[in-house]
């Protein structure tokens, strides 16, 4: 059984069509983590799920029933975009305000354990007004966790977090999937994505173009060796008689040669061939540039 099944999910709005025969599966316990470009048609699909918008067609199946059941749709929590709180109320207030709103038998213990779930019991007399964007953001997860739900749908929870916040997110998330809950979020930051989420689902023009697990983008990416020289055009024109694809990485400023052996033996060639190598490692593509290139791939539809 899977948290997620959606297939053949059409949306339009007039005459823009925002999903177009989508497709997607979240297994359950997993981390998704849902990528596209802005428009791709995102938060659409997480609208749609959480019973905020209607499907032109197509089917959504959470936990292997309708996603109007009403039962798999008090299983659910939710954070789109910020949460609803009173800026002149506590932390706490605010807390109790939503237990309240869902009908919690033991409001005061369900509101204590979802602060110790997201590490602000310490801060459970704040005025929601005087908390930073990371507690905010945190805060919002606290009350999407309160029910004890089976599936959190977040929005893109770690945008404009400092590096503190980010590795608490990252511990609240993972401890969370760790627990049973599935986890569907969606970020630009990709390179945090990728140190929590377990499975990714990549959509453009509202159809999904990929879904691979971690493993599955950890062999798909491929290993390189990175070098740096003194003169990295003659270094390039040397390694091009060699090797059939080298690359000069701009960003990093490095040569990456991917057809390579070992770095021992590209450093040997080089010096046989009267260039020093500066600095050397052995690197692997990660989740942002697998995107950037896919992206830049003209052939995806």
């Amino acid at each position: 059984m899977n948290a997620i099944e959606i297939r053949n999910l059409c949306k339009n709005f007039g005459e823009n069509q925002a999903l177009a025969g989508l497709n997607m599966t979240v297994p359950m316990g997993a981390i998704y983590g849902f990528i596209g470009e802005n428009g791709s048609g995102k938060s659409t699909t997480k609208k749609i799920i959480c019973g905020l918008i209607h499907p032109t067609s197509g089917s959504i199946k959470l936990y292997d029933r309708d996603y109007t059941d009403s039962d798999v749709r008090a299983s659910m929590g939710v954070l789109i975009e910020t949460p609803g709180c009173f800026p002149n109320l506590t932390v706490w207030n605010n807390l109790m305000i939503q237990a309240t709103n869902l009908s919690i038998p033991d409001k005061e213990n369900a509101v204590r354990k979802v602060l110790i779930m997201v590490r602000m019991e310490g801060a459970a007399g704040n005025k929601y007004k005087n908390c930073s964007l990371g507690m905010k953001q945190r805060i919002g997860i606290a009350m999407a966790l309160l029910g004890n739900p089976k599936l959190l749908v977040l929005d893109e929870p770690i945008n404009g977090l400092d590096a503190d916040g980010m590795r608490i997110m990252r511990e609240i998330l993972t401890d969370l999937s760790k627990s049973g809950v599935t986890v569907l979020i969606s970020s630009h930051i990709l390179g945090e994505l990728e140190k929590i989420a377990t499975h990714y689902g990549i959509i453009r023009g509202g159809k999904m173009i990929v879904e691979m697990t971690a493993e599955g983008l950890e062999s798909t990416c491929p290993t390189f060796v990175a070098i740096q020289t003194k003169n990295m055009k003659n270094a390039q024109e040397i390694l091009n008689k060699k090797y059939s694809k080298v690359l000069f990485d701009e960003q990093k400023e490095n040569l990456r040669i991917y057809d390579a052996e070992s770095p021992e033996e590209v450093v040997r060639y080089l010096y046989d061939n009267n260039i020093i190598v500066n600095e050397l490692k052995t690197d692997k593509i990660g989740l942002e540039e697998y995107y950037i290139n896919l992206m830049a791939n003209k052939e995806v539809k």
